[in-house]
């Protein structure tokens, strides 16, 4: 989305500065006045550098494939040109004639506020198919014909398999967020909705990095696709206020706790690595009487929605949140942000904070770190290209880089003596078996001995009947005769 702020001012930094007039500077794009006017209403004064080459390429026709980060204004530049390309017809139903994949609801929701934002002087309709809403509502709003479809690929497989949905008129795809994609495991459904839709389109693609896989589907969507990078910045807004606290780790929950009671929170953001640690400290200011909400992936929708409408009308004062689950969120005069987790990746971090600090108004943000993240630090740092100044929490002991790190909850480990000050044990002796005498021969009945005395039948004793143990004899090979 574009950004009216001073962090926008210093992405495009290195573009040439075009004129003042918000007017000329989109219009030079081939932007027409309808949308240009919509634009200068949204505050916007410039075009972004992802919009300065993106539009001008979308408006003629091309693939682009294009490595942006949300934060760039790059939904605007797919969104702008869309709305003058569908601007000459209608939508037909169930056929929309161009789609918006997006991988979670949040961002889809976000791409379709800024299409009404944007598009408010051109009669074009749009529909958002997501998830956690009334399928029979989307189904009806598709059979009223749409221009625009935002839809996650979850949800939009579903209706095609109900019957709908079609896509044979569909003449513009938007793969926004591919990275985020691979990651969530969409791309089979990405490929098999790039399956059922016309051979002959336009295929814009967006991804935060261009791996591997991602240049793989490139190829396999795009037809000459005009390949457009942009940075993420790597700079903190100079209205932002920095902070690290190096606390322990059972120390941290108390360290937000204070410093969300002694600055001046309005609003905040407080953002966690993983979404079970969100229900976690949820329940845990909940307790501690603050008037806080949760945000991630596992949520429904209705709870969602109704989660950013108190955080945007202030009956919600502090948000946690992972970072999917706050990918694309606009939320506007942001006081504060708190990482409650250091971020894995040291570009979040600057997604993260670049929250706060808009418009030219001062944000806050401070992060809380173990000893276990100085790694991590050190990447942030270096980064962004200084310090981050260290912050102290009343009322807590501090903590230093030099505190054990391997220790679970932040304590020491007692002192050990070292390897050659410990008695060294002597190896027990082997264990000595006992000899047990040989066992001694039982005794055998003689051969020649009659075991049992047969009586009552004379001479004429069966001989089955004659049990005795004798010594084997030879087999009498000579045939006998028979009288």
């Amino acid at each position: 989305m574009i950004e009216p702020t001073t962090a926008a001012a210093e992405i495009s930094a290195h573009v040439p500065e075009p004129p003042d007039d918000a007017a000329q500077s989109f219009a030079a794009l081939g932007l027409s006045e309808p949308v240009v006017r919509a634009v200068t209403e949204k505050g916007y004064r410039r075009p972004t550098p992802i919009q300065l080459e993106a539009i001008p390429v979308v408006l003629m026709g091309r693939d682009v494939l294009g490595s942006a980060e949300t934060g760039t204004g790059k939904t605007a530049g797919f969104t702008l040109p869309m709305i003058e390309i569908l601007s000459g017809s209608r939508g037909r139903a169930r056929m929309p004639r161009s789609l918006i994949l997006e991988p979670t609801r949040e961002l889809a929701l976000q791409v379709a506020e800024n299409f009404v934002q944007y598009g408010k002087y051109r009669k074009l309709t749009h529909a958002l198919l997501i998830g956690g809403e009334s399928l029979a509502d989307q189904k009806e709003t598709l059979m009223r014909g749409v221009d625009v479809l935002i839809a996650t690929p979850g949800r939009l497989l579903d209706l095609f398999e109900r019957g709908g949905l079609l896509l044979n008129d569909t003449r513009i795809l938007v793969i926004d967020e591919a990275d985020r994609m691979l990651d969530m495991g969409f791309i089979p459904d990405v490929e098999r909705i790039v399956s059922l839709l016309p051979k002959r389109r336009q295929t814009l693609l967006f991804s935060a990095t261009l791996a591997p896989e991602i240049r793989r589907l490139a190829d396999a969507f795009l037809d000459n696709p005009k390949t457009i990078t942009v940075a993420r910045p790597a700079s903190v807004a100079a209205t932002i206020v920095e902070g690290l606290a190096l606390v322990a780790e059972h120390d941290k929950r108390e360290a937000l706790r204070r410093l969300a009671r002694h600055e001046d929170v309005q609003n905040a953001l407080i953002f966690c690595n993983r979404k079970r640690d969100v229900d976690v400290l949820l329940r845990s200011l909940l307790r501690h009487h603050f008037d806080a909400g949760a945000l991630h992936g596992d949520m429904s929708q209705p709870v969602r929605f109704s989660t950013l409408e108190k955080f945007r009308a202030g009956d919600i004062r502090l948000l946690v949140c992972s970072d999917v689950a706050a990918r694309g969120l606009d939320i506007g005069g942001l006081s504060h942000v708190f990482n409650f987790d250091v971020p894995h990746h040291a570009e979040d971090y600057v997604h993260r904070i670049g929250r706060t600090g808009r418009a030219g108004r001062e944000g806050h943000a401070y992060t809380f770190a173990t000893p276990n993240d100085r790694l991590a630090v050190e990447a942030i740092e270096r980064l962004i290209g200084h310090a981050i100044p260290r912050l102290a929490v009343d009322g807590l002991d501090p903590v230093d880089w030099a505190a054990d790190e391997g220790v679970s909850r932040g304590r020491r480990r007692a002192q050990r003596p070292a390897r050659q000050d410990r008695p060294r044990r002597e190896p027990a002796p082997p264990a000595r078996r006992s000899e047990k005498p040989p066992p001694l021969p039982r005794p055998r009945p003689a051969l020649s001995e009659t075991v049992q005395q047969v009586t009552g039948f004379g001479a004429d004793v069966p001989a089955f009947m004659r049990l005795s143990r004798r010594a084997p004899q030879p087999p009498d090979t000579k045939r006998k005769t028979i009288p």
